[in-house]
């Protein structure tokens, strides 16, 4: 079996895996395939390496067995490549906790690994988040405007842009989610106003803009997305939080109906709805989704820093 460069990036690059180090390849039915380029990468590298397949997932956040969580703490580096995230499970905390370097990369195709935002250069993508997060640092307010409608406006003041998402994890206890690419930050609950018109993905590529009206941090309003109103009414109020502001640096990610690749797309922002926690905001709730917005305009603190798709910062 050859290789596939995707895994190469992941291992070599991604974790920078070294020989003689403990890796674990942790997957499920629907994409032991894609894993297994994973697992020959990290035994090209000299590692002691492990492929472990464990029942499909039911839904995100999900736990694994616990004799699995038991074996994660005990690796030095750790590949998730399942179905459902297991991104903010309890296991994969604790095992970052101890010590592992853990990269998850949830609902994978092989499609993403050969040819879409898996082969970008993730030094640069590092290097491109740093330097913009470094010029808005201690920002209060964001506006977000399109050219079909959008105009929102949300409160950031006191809360921190979050540059994990860099797709580099070569320190202990790191973490990472592939294909990576994106800076972003949990607005002040209740802050964002305004009407946004998502055109890339909204649980699946978007025929047609869908509109949202929001209201004191809450969607109110969505016209035009059946599925979408569905899963949100799911998770009741909470869910139509507005929970995150994203913006896609992966010049190698594409639009492609799959959120863990479209949030990366460079010249795209993105809104999430539902549950906060995970990025220290005070919403709970089973739902968190994503809204693409294609070329959008941005502003924080009245300071331009993206038109029209184009990064300016």
């Amino acid at each position: 079996m050859a290789i596939s460069d995707g895994a190469k990036v992941t291992v070599e690059t991604c974790l920078n895996v070294k020989k003689g180090e403990s890796v674990l390849v942790l997957t499920d039915n629907s994409k032991e395939a894609i894993a297994q380029h994973v697992f020959l990468a990290a035994l090209d590298a000299g590692a002691d390496a492990i492929l472990t397949k464990i029942p499909d997932l039911t839904h995100d956040g999900q736990e694994p067995p616990v004799s699995v969580a038991r074996f994660m703490k005990e690796m030095d580096v750790i590949v998730i490549m399942t179905e459902k995230t297991m991104s903010h499970t309890v296991a994969r905390r604790r095992a970052t906790r101890a010590g592992a370097r853990v990269a998850t990369l949830p609902g994978i195709t092989v499609q993403m690994m050969d040819e879409g935002g898996m082969t970008a250069d993730f030094r640069e993508i590092r290097r491109s988040i740093f330097r913009v997060a470094r010029k808005l640092r201690k920002s209060r307010s964001l506006r977000i405007v399109t050219e079909i409608g959008t105009d929102l406006h949300l409160s950031i003041q006191g809360r921190s842009w979050i540059t994990d998402d860099s797709g580099i994890c070569h320190r202990k206890g790191e973490f990472t989610n592939l294909p990576a690419g994106e800076l972003f930050i949990c607005p002040v609950e209740g802050s964002a106003n305004g009407t946004l018109m998502v055109d890339g993905s909204f649980i699946q590529t978007v025929q047609a803009p869908i509109k949202v009206s929001v209201k004191d941090g809450i969607a109110d309003r969505i016209t035009g997305a059946h599925d979408v109103v569905k899963e949100l009414n799911r998770g009741g109020r909470d869910a139509r939080n507005i929970a995150k502001f994203g913006m896609g640096l992966n010049p190698k990610a594409r639009l492609i109906g799959n959120v863990l690749e479209d949030s990366k797309v460079l010249g795209t922002v993105n809104l999430g709805f539902g549950d906060n926690s995970i990025f220290g905001g005070s919403v709970k709730s089973p739902v968190h989704i994503l809204g693409i917005i294609k070329n959008p305009t941005v502003t924080v603190d009245n300071v331009l820093i993206m038109r029209n798709g184009e990064l300016k910062a």
